[in-house]
C-alpha cells in the first residue's frame, strides 16, 4: 500500500554536496530519504501499551509519513536560510518552519525544549571548564563529586568521586 502511495514521486535533491559533478540533480534513494524503520518502530511501541502489536503496514506507513514531514518542514526551513543567504539550518529555523506553515501546536513546544536543551548545554560546557580547572585543585587530595542534575522528563542522578 504505502508503495502504491508514492508511486510516481522523485526525490530531487539541489543541495551542496548533493549535485553530481556537472550540477546536474540527483534522485535520492530510498534508504537516504526514509528514517530507519527500526527507529520509527521503536519510537511508536512506546506511546503503545506493553503488549500491542504493530504490523509491518503501519510501520511502513508511518516511517512514509514522518519522512516526509520532516522533509517538508526542513525544505521551509532551508528556504529561509536560503533567502538569508546562509548555508546552516538551525533549530530557530525549524521551529520558524513550523509556525510558518501552520503547525503552532507543535512550534511553542519545540522553541521551549530548544530553549531548555541550549540552558543544558551551556551548563554542560560550564561544568566541563569547571571540572577541568577542579582537576588541578584535585591533586591537593579534594575529591570531585557531580550532584544530581536533570533533563525535561527525566532526572538522572550521578555521582562521581575522583581519586
Amino acid at each position: 500500500m504505502v508503495d502504491n502511495i508514492m508511486q510516481g514521486f522523485e526525490y530531487r535533491s539541489t543541495g551542496a554536496g548533493c549535485s553530481g559533478t556537472d550540477g546536474e540533480d540527483r534522485v535520492m534513494k530510498e534508504q537516504d530519504r526514509l528514517l530507519p524503520i527500526a527507529n520509527v518502530g521503536r519510537i511508536m511501541k512506546k506511546i503503545l501499551p506493553p503488549n500491542a502489536k504493530i504490523s509491518k503496514e503501519a510501520k511502513l506507513t508511518m516511517q512514509e509519513c514522518v519522512s516526509e514531514f520532516i522533509s517538508f518542514v526542513t525544505g521551509e526551513a532551508s528556504d529561509k536560510c536560503q533567502k538569508e543567504k546562509r548555508k546552516t539550518v538551525n533549530g530557530d529555523d525549524v521551529c520558524w518552519a513550523l509556525g510558518s506553515l501552520g503547525f503552532d501546536d507543535y512550534a511553542a513546544p519545540l522553541k521551549r525544549y530548544l530553549h531548555r536543551y541550549r540552558e543544558m548545554e551551556g551548563e554542560r560546557a560550564n561544568q566541563s571548564k569547571s571540572v577541568a580547572g577542579e582537576r588541578e585543585e584535585e591533586k591537593e587530595g579534594a575529591p570531585i563529586q557531580f550532584l544530581p542534575y536533570s533533563f525535561p522528563n527525566q532526572q538522572f542522578h550521578q555521582v562521581i568521586n575522583i581519586d
